[in-house]
């Protein structure tokens, strides 16, 4: 069973869905991207909930999380917001599971507190490198104009634009999607997350996440407008044994769109991962 809790992380209230039947200590933490919720993971939640704890909140500015002006809407301070959660639960070991932005919120939390990260799953995200903004985030980047591209993303048009740029995800996700944008707040939100963040600044994890060579998994759907399949292929820089899965014709929000292809590859990937640390402690203790 996966329930809601509310909690209140880096002085930050949100919503969090847990649930699932893993050990006390370690759980998958799924970590959204724009403009999403936590409760867009749910079709893949459901699925590792049978033999590990799951853990997604909604990030500060996005679904039923505040979304105040003065908030840090920067990745660092994402990245300070999924500590705090990880912290709130007690989780020790952590299997971190991202998409979009969410992909550096969380490989920048990995880069600060390595000895906690049991895996990485990639989900059309990563380091970004040699990365250029897509062109919705060139328009958000710039001032004046970005507030006017806003304030004219009504939900149908958000909608429009998306089912034209991700033609394979089903319609009642694409209305889902782009009703997340439709709070001022979280128009606000992202426009002041695009314009703090710097690829230059995503980069610079690639170095220091190689050096603890965590084990990785990167799903990648090939038809995605907003982050090119080539940065699949360059997750091997900060993951240098990642395996990587490229899904043909799919498109951004690639397990909305094709559920089963992508648990396929995550559901196994994790399922001989966690509770890998407790089992061979288990087998030393029997040893002695």
């Amino acid at each position: 069973m996966i329930e809601t809790r509310r909690l209140t992380a880096d002085g930050i209230a949100t919503s969090v869905l847990v649930g699932g039947s893993g050990e006390p200590g370690e759980a998958v933490v799924f970590v959204h991207g724009n403009p999403d919720a936590g409760t867009d993971w749910m079709p893949l939640m459901t699925r590792i909930a049978d033999f590990a704890t799951v853990v997604a909140p909604d990030l500060p500015g996005f679904g039923s999380a505040d979304k105040g002006a003065g908030l840090d809407y920067s990745i660092e301070g994402y990245a300070r917001f999924v500590h705090g959660v990880i912290t709130a639960l007690d989780i020790e070991r952590v299997h971190l599971v991202a998409h979009d932005f969410g992909g550096p919120f969380a490989l920048t939390w990995a880069a600060e507190h390595p000895e906690r990260v049991a895996s990485v799953t990639l989900i059309n995200t990563g380091v970004l490198i040699g990365y250029r903004w897509h062109r919705l985030a060139r328009v958000w980047r710039t001032p004046l104009l970005g507030e006017l591209m806003m304030r004219l993303t009504t939900p149908k048009v958000g909608r429009f634009v998306i089912g034209h740029d991700n033609p394979g995800l089903p319609g009642e996700w694409a209305d889902i999607v782009a009703r997340h944008l439709a709070s001022p707040q979280t128009k606000r939100a992202v426009l002041r997350l695009y314009r703090s963040s710097q690829t230059k600044d995503i980069e610079k994890l690639a170095p220091r996440l190689r050096e603890r060579d965590h084990l990785a998994l990167v799903v990648f759907g090939d038809a995605d407008v907003y982050i090119p399949v080539e940065q699949a292929h360059r997750q091997r820089q900060p993951f240098p044994r990642a395996e990587i899965h490229i899904l043909s014709g799919v498109g951004h929000w690639s397990w909305l769109e094709q559920t089963d292809q992508v648990a396929a590859h995550v559901v196994p990937f994790l399922r001989d991962r966690v509770g890998a640390a407790n089992a061979v402690k288990h087998q030393h203790t029997q040893g002695d």
